[in-house]
């Protein structure tokens, strides 16, 4: 029995005993009254209604009255229809998001609780423990988030999601599906960033190998000894810092559980399987999709981040490695023999200290302090800058 009905079934029985104390005069009008937690006034209209309708006239008629709000029952039957034929598993906030876009008008708490009602949607388990929330950035580029998740995006298929974010307003600057996340994707999430909005005053990572080198697992950053990410960093004047816990990484965990309960189920309804597809999919739909959605706005007003005027953005955001030139000016570099072309600068390189750029696509450059002496491809092959910077 509904707790509504429940209650007017006991309302009738309290009634009959304080009316019967009444008419026998065990009670007054104010005890009978206060028997059912009413006033003396109320006590005697029910009298009046219980005299002339008995026990039927103390039913409270409003609920066997159908709401004129109340959505039509062909409404919710196409709603739940819609859910199971094209967007079974989805979370209900996701389903909701393209309910609306579809002109739906209904609000995020009917649409969970139809659903609900029709089975074809879960309720969430409780919440865990309570913990403090840590503040957002004041302003936008003030600290950045960067991540990555493997996961099953496509049936049958593992990629990496590699994820660029704003700590203060959720903006998703970056996603990038990989094969495999490592040094060259981390770039292109930051070349992204830059490229868009400008530099950054600081990046917030996990204590992962291509951001730190850690000496004792579990322990402390060695700060003093930079990866090449660390250094491409320094070189921009980006601080990094270092994540303790999977808690103070939340806000990018709880994006990344967002992404997994909604990217799979897009992709396949748009037909999606090949990884170019899928990153353009990103770009074009789902990534301002998500901004649009879950975009707040900064604590304060302003911004961190600074234009980008120094030029081409490769020699910074690239591994650098020293070496020394051979006899015969070759540069040896990870089995490569990367040949110095004559030039009217130096009669020969021998024995001087140069540096290997190497870029996110794998291509390579030769540099004498700030002037760049060569450009290879991946094998290390000669080509012209202009080849170079087209590749």
């Amino acid at each position: 029995m509904k707790r509504t009905k429940l209650l007017q079934e006991i309302r009738k029985m309290r009634f009959e005993e304080a009316y019967g104390g009444w008419c026998e005069g065990r009670l007054s009008q104010e005890e009978a009254a206060s028997l059912l937690g009413v006033c003396a006034r109320s006590f005697r209209r029910y009298v009046e209604r219980y005299e002339e309708e008995g026990l039927q006239g103390l039913i409270d008629k409003r609920l066997e009255q159908v709401s004129h709000r109340r959505a039509p029952v062909d409404e919710v039957v196409r709603l739940v229809e819609r859910y199971r034929q094209r967007h079974g598993g989805w979370n209900v906030k996701h389903f909701h998001a393209w309910y609306r876009r579809d002109g739906g008008t209904r609000s995020y708490s009917w649409v969970k609780s139809r659903l609900q009602e029709a089975g074809v949607v879960t309720k969430a388990p409780g919440r865990g423990q309570h913990r403090k929330r840590r503040e957002r950035a004041a302003w936008a580029g003030m600290m950045l988030h960067q991540d990555a998740s493997t996961h099953e995006w496509v049936p049958g298929v593992k990629w990496d999601l590699v994820v660029t974010m704003d700590d203060a307003t959720n903006e998703h600057y970056s996603m990038r599906f990989v094969e495999q996340e490592g040094t060259a994707s981390r770039f292109l999430g930051v070349r992204d960033v830059i490229e868009q909005r400008g530099l950054f005053a600081s990046l917030y990572t996990d204590r992962g190998s291509h951001y730190w080198h850690t000496p004792e697992a579990g322990g402390k950053v060695d700060k003093g000894n930079l990866t090449q990410f660390g250094k491409a960093m320094a070189r921009l004047g980006i601080e990094m810092i270092p994540a303790y816990s999977p808690e103070a990484r939340g806000r990018s965990e709880r994006m990344f559980r967002t992404h997994q309960g909604r990217l799979p189920q897009e992709l396949a309804l748009a037909g999606i399987t090949r990884m170019e597809e899928a990153n353009r999919y990103l770009e074009e739909v789902y990534r301002p999709a998500f901004n649009t959605e879950f975009l707040q706005p900064a604590m304060e007003e302003g911004s961190a981040f600074v234009p980008w005027i120094s030029g081409d953005l490769d020699d910074y955001l690239c591994e650098t490695h020293e070496r020394v030139v051979g006899k015969d000016n070759c540069v040896s570099f990870e089995g490569l023999a990367l040949q110095i072309p004559q030039d009217r600068h130096r009669m020969h390189y021998m024995k001087v200290k140069v540096r290997v750029h190497r870029y996110p696509d794998r291509r390579l450059a030769l540099f004498h302090g700030p002037r760049c002496l060569a450009h290879y491809d991946a094998e290390g092959r000669p080509v012209s800058p202009q080849l170079s910077t087209a590749a």
